[in-house]
């Protein structure tokens, strides 16, 4: 499989594809949940501390799955319905997590004000190991956007953390909708003045991919630890129908963006030193 239009601009899903939401927001959780329950300041009930205490890293790691399950039925709403009213991640995740707080018997473990605050746990998430380098490489030949549901403050914020050098930040928020809308990659592609022939979309989930194909991208599927929603069944349907124009898989030479990179035609550096250089 290989791009069969040499592209000029890269697209990026963020979440799972280039940081690792989960350990980043599990361990989050875990930590502030125990600096509530050792501040001196705080009243909390008697079961709140109890069901508190009980919680281990594995148990946060259940709830911060929830909190990302709700995040795709709420983008996947909207893109479905023109008609539901326009909310930001950022509103989202502060919505829903006050919302899971109180379906887990957890009320009153946090204020409202570190409620709040722990909603943008998700402004500070940390990078796969090949992002940074990987990322690097592929803006030094193409344009490298973000193409996230993540509100602009959220990609901003998060990209300056983890010290992605993308080329460009975009988010579906500036097209009033959410991926998988066709609005959101037709909107990217015009925003850099490209047929959509000449644009990629890089994700580690098939159905983000499938949509950018529907409307004329070419696609990279880079496959992430726990982030396929599609079952074995039909990843590998995916996979033999040929429509991923290219597929990074695990175990490859280099991993992850570096493994792009390489099919693309750039020289990959090996071993300690990344110096970047290309072959195109």
């Amino acid at each position: 499989m290989a791009l069969s239009t040499p592209p000029r601009a890269l697209f990026f899903d963020v979440f799972g594809t280039c940081v690792d939401w989960r350990t980043s927001v599990t361990q989050a959780l875990y930590v502030h949940s125990h600096a509530a329950l050792n501040s001196p300041t705080a009243s909390l009930a008697s079961r709140v501390r109890l069901k508190a205490s009980d919680m281990s890293l594995d148990h946060w790691g259940d709830f911060a799955q929830q909190w990302r399950d709700t995040y795709h039925i709420f983008t996947r709403r909207l893109a479905a319905d023109p008609g539901v009213p326009f909310k930001s991640v950022d509103e989202h995740h502060f919505d829903s997590l006050k919302q899971l707080v109180h379906e887990w018997d957890l009320d009153g473990l946090w204020t409202l004000e570190e409620l709040r605050a722990m909603s943008l746990v998700w402004h500070r998430l940390e990078p796969w190991p090949d992002t940074v380098p990987g990322i690097g490489l592929l803006s030094s030949t193409f344009w490298t956007c973000t193409l996230s549901n993540g509100n602009y403050s959220l990609l901003t914020d998060l990209t300056a953390h983890a010290r992605i050098p993308f080329t460009h930040i975009f988010s579906a928020e500036m097209f009033g909708t959410y991926k998988p809308a066709p609005e959101v990659y037709r909107g990217a592609s015009e925003k850099l003045d490209l047929p959509m022939k000449e644009c990629v979309m890089v994700a580690a989930h098939l159905d983000d991919l499938k949509a950018a194909k529907s409307q004329g991208m070419q696609v990279i599927y880079v496959e992430r630890l726990g982030e396929e929603k599609w079952s074995a069944e039909e990843v590998e349907r995916a996979r033999s129908d040929g429509w991923v124009d290219v597929w990074v898989g695990p175990g490859l030479d280099h991993g992850g963006f570096l493994e792009v990179a390489q099919k693309l035609g750039l020289q990959v550096p090996r071993g300690p030193d990344r110096t970047l250089s290309s072959s195109v």
